[in-house]
């Protein structure tokens, strides 16, 4: 049994549902877990403006109350002429799959999660995903350095692989993120849409397995 984890690490409600993934894995160590990017806004070259921020803050503050998520308003709001393109982050995280099939991909998500919502860095630059990426990969004893993840991540082949990932996320019908299946003797069923409690997605697996 397998769980696939659709999502964008600049989603938000993705970033909310971070603390019930580490509790599914954690009640569930031995469950194989698949990260697929599924490219939320890839490509957008809008720039946030005032009325976007603020659109954006409205739905933080429901995450926030949800899930108890915290955020970096104030970088947000001081951001200038920022584009919300999640094309580069989510290259990123396909770009450590790549270095390190055998990694635990859920926290790398997670680290560039942290670095957009909490620590306010510009998860678009790809200098900047490098180093997070990198020393995401390090902290689980990969031997990994910025300028090599960097010189990955700016190849076509990272490039087509997250545009792998993004078809494979319209082939399964995601409609929003959150989303996950569960493949069971290789047939997928869609587990749930959007933010849901571990406790629900734990006892679903769980009667799955049994």
């Amino acid at each position: 049994m397998k769980l696939i984890f659709v999502g964008d690490p600049m989603c938000s409600w993705c970033y909310g549902f971070g603390k019930e993934m580490s509790a599914i894995a954690a009640s569930m160590p031995d469950l194989e877990v698949q990260v697929v990017v599924g490219g939320m806004a890839a490509g957008s070259t809008q720039i946030l403006d005032d009325a976007a921020k603020q659109f954006r803050l409205t739905h933080w503050a429901r995450v926030e109350q949800m899930s108890g998520a915290q955020f970096n308003r104030e970088a947000l709001m001081a951001r200038e002429n920022f584009v919300y393109d999640t094309e580069p982050v989510c290259r990123a995280v396909v770009t450590a799959r790549m270095i390190a099939p055998d990694s635990d991909l859920p926290k790398v998500f997670r680290a560039f999660q942290r670095a957009f919502y909490v620590d306010g860095l510009d998860t678009t630059d790809g200098k900047v995903l490098a180093e997070i990426g990198a020393r995401a990969l390090a902290a689980q004893g990969y031997d990994s350095n910025a300028d090599a993840f960097f010189e990955a991540w700016a190849s076509d082949a990272a490039i087509d692989a997250a545009q792998q990932d993004f078809a494979l996320t319209r082939r399964l019908g995601v409609r929003g993120f959150p989303t996950l299946f569960v493949e069971v003797d290789g047939k997928i069923g869609q587990l749930s849409s959007g933010y849901a409690k571990a406790a629900q997605i734990t006892q679903a697996l769980k009667s799955l397995a049994a």
